[in-house]
């Protein structure tokens, strides 16, 4: 722990806010960054006598509807009673006097992100399966669990929401473009022209993957974490993002991208959609589209990371390669479009 500032963490501000709006909170406070964030910034933070993780946003450009921290607490706090195992949340301030831009407390949880193969090859085939097994389970009950018994009956507009997704992450391109992507137009225009019926509705995680999710010790799923694009649509998106993420995975090093999913014991991506298919009544035929608008929202956000890294308005390491990620990812994406399941 660090008892000084850090990026877009004013320790004093947050110690004043904390003893008006979380009793017992103390005022000296003590924090780290959390590495390992390439979007929303998280910290550990202390008094000394309790711990607590804090989010907020990136710093600089943000783009529109992206980091919204209301949207994140309100989804864990919903879920609190589920099959869906999340943090427990405490604190909402959307008074961005106190840190610059809105925030939230969550609980710490014991739990570990493995991000790499290599993280899971020092656990085993057998236990890696355990966890890819959790994955997959967490994620389909998630998609069971009814948004109106919840209370999140008007988290989203899920009445076209693959065709506004595509239209969205063009959008969010545009906006964060620092070069000519012609390979983005082709794959744009292709699932523009060809947005199939939506399966139904169900609450999103929209950045579904191992390395956000927690793992405890006995190798169980602890918390699903990173909310920032949840909203209410077709969960197949999940799915797909899941695969692209494997996908990706195999063909960059596990240090530009997560590749977790390539580790010994780790489900493939035949067994991970038959395993989703056992726990959900939902129909997987043309299941190309959504792999196509996975890689495209994902080089999406890429790209928003590699505007704000150009920008000098990231903190951490990591992110100078991700820029020559975009481009076999867009063409990952075309190639999707061709498969039928």
């Amino acid at each position: 722990m660090t008892a000084r500032d850090l990026p877009g963490l004013e320790l004093a501000r947050l110690g004043a806010w904390l003893q008006g709006n979380l009793p017992g909170a103390g005022s000296d406070l003590s924090a780290e960054l959390i590495a390992g964030g390439k979007s929303n910034l998280t910290y550990e933070v202390t008094d000394g006598a309790s711990t607590w993780i804090v989010r907020r946003p990136p710093l600089g450009h943000v783009l529109a509807t992206a980091h919204d921290m209301r949207r994140e607490f309100r989804v864990m706090s919903a879920l609190q009673d589920t099959p869906v195992p999340v943090p427990r949340t405490y604190a909402l301030c959307e008074d961005v006097d106190v840190l610059g831009a809105p925030f939230y407390l969550m609980e710490r949880i014991n739990g570990r992100p493995y991000r790499s193969a290599a993280e899971l090859a020092e656990l085993g085939p057998e236990r890696t399966l355990v966890i890819s097994q959790g994955l997959v389970d967490t994620l389909a009950a998630l998609h069971r669990v009814e948004p109106e018994a919840v209370g999140l009956g008007d988290f989203g507009r899920p009445e076209g929401f693959l065709g506004r997704q595509v239209g969205r992450w063009k959008k969010q391109l545009d906006a964060s473009s620092t070069r000519d992507l012609p390979v983005a137009d082709e794959l744009y225009a292709r699932l523009a022209a060809d947005v199939p019926v939506e399966s139904a509705t169900g609450i999103v995680h929209g950045d579904y993957r191992l390395d956000n999710v927690l793992v405890d010790d006995r190798d169980r799923l602890a918390a699903v974490v990173d909310w920032e694009m949840a909203t209410l649509g077709d969960p197949l998106t999940d799915l797909a993002l899941m695969l692209v993420y494997g996908r990706l995975g195999e063909m960059l090093d596990g240090e530009t991208v997560t590749d977790a999913a390539s580790a010994p014991g780790f489900l493939d991506e035949r067994e991970i959609i038959e395993r989703y298919a056992d726990n959900s009544e939902r129909d997987l035929s043309g299941f190309g589209f959504y792999l196509g608008l996975a890689a495209f929202k994902l080089a999406a956000i890429l790209e928003g990371i590699n505007y704000r890294h150009l920008h000098g308005q990231t903190v951490g390491p990591g992110f100078d390669a991700l820029g020559q990620t975009i481009h076999p990812l867009l063409e990952l994406g075309l190639d999707a479009l061709k498969e039928q399941r």
